[in-house]
């Protein structure tokens, strides 16, 4: 405290001091509104990563500000003679600093690893560990911005998408395979639950073929139906449906069930649910009652 009273800040100094931070502020929207145009001329002519781009721009407005206040120490004799005395006396509060810094260091770091690397980019639909899928929105200097289909906007630490195992539906190849499965009863014709699975599939319009030229030769269907597992209460079949839109995969998946279910009510075919049948004991039959009082 006796030390800031000292300073002895007068108008020329209050002067300064405002000159340096409206002009850190100008220059960063200034720069940043360079860093769109930039990007919007580019995109219009190359298949530019927005990834970089939003970065950067966070990089740039993080060094200005730091530029500003390392401009502000070295103009104001006050400022200077208090930043060498704070570092020359105040190592243990530099080593508090410090430790209470490291993660936020290590998300800048990386932050940094995770734009060179580019394990997902900006608009990519991805899911991180145990959190929701989402698209990528933003990636800062210390989180990831993830928009869940909920429209919220899950933020992630960036240390902690790096240490979490990544799941991307649209890196290199942004097809996918939507398995949609369902139980039929052990009464009902599984060949023509089957054709019926496939017909349907193949009906949606983001259903798409995939098959090679190969498969093609020796007529495999475009929808593969597969019989995954008898159940206590059902015999289950899995189809095979793919997508060039992994954003519409979701959607896809419920029409497909919709016109499931229609055309198994239709064609007889039952998706069975568990049965139970009750006993009362005063419905048991005389032989069943004393035979019960025996083991009694």
């Amino acid at each position: 405290m006796e030390i800031i009273k000292n300073l002895n800040i007068n108008w020329q100094t209050t002067v300064i001091v405002i000159l340096v931070l409206v002009g850190a502020v100008v220059l960063t929207r200034v720069l940043r509104w360079l860093i769109d145009k930039s990007f919007v001329t580019a995109s219009e002519k190359l298949r530019v990563d927005s990834t970089r781009y939003k970065f950067f721009k966070n990089a740039v407005s993080l060094i200005i500000w730091f530029l500003a206040f390392a401009t502000l120490t070295l103009l104001i004799p006050q400022l200077k003679a208090l930043a060498i005395t704070l570092f020359a006396g105040a190592g243990l509060m530099v080593v508090i600093i410090g430790l209470a810094a490291q993660q936020a260091f290590a998300n800048i770091v990386s932050g940094v690893f995770m734009v060179l690397f580019q394990p997902f980019r900006v608009g990519d639909m991805i899911k991180v560990g145990a959190f929701e899928y989402g698209i990528v929105e933003d990636i800062t200097l210390r989180h990831t911005v993830i928009t869940s289909f909920e429209n919220k906007r899950i933020i992630i630490p960036n240390s902690v998408v790096s240490a979490e195992t990544i799941t991307n539906d649209n890196i290199e190849d942004s097809k996918i395979c939507r398995w949609i499965e369902v139980g039929i009863s052990y009464d009902s014709d599984v060949d023509l639950a089957t054709k019926i699975l496939q017909e349907e599939a193949m009906k949606h319009p983001n259903c798409i073929d995939v098959r090679t030229e190969e498969d093609i030769k020796e007529n495999l269907p475009q929808v593969r139906v597969r019989l995954t597992s008898f159940g206590d209460f059902s015999v289950n079949l899995r189809a095979d449906v793919w997508t060039n839109d992994p954003y519409r995969a979701r959607h896809m998946h419920s029409d497909i069930n919709r016109a499931f279910k229609k055309r198994f009510d239709k064609e007889g075919i039952e998706i069975p649910f568990p049965y139970r049948t009750v006993v009362y004991k005063n419905d048991l039959p005389p032989n069943a009652k004393a035979k019960e009082n025996e083991q009694d």
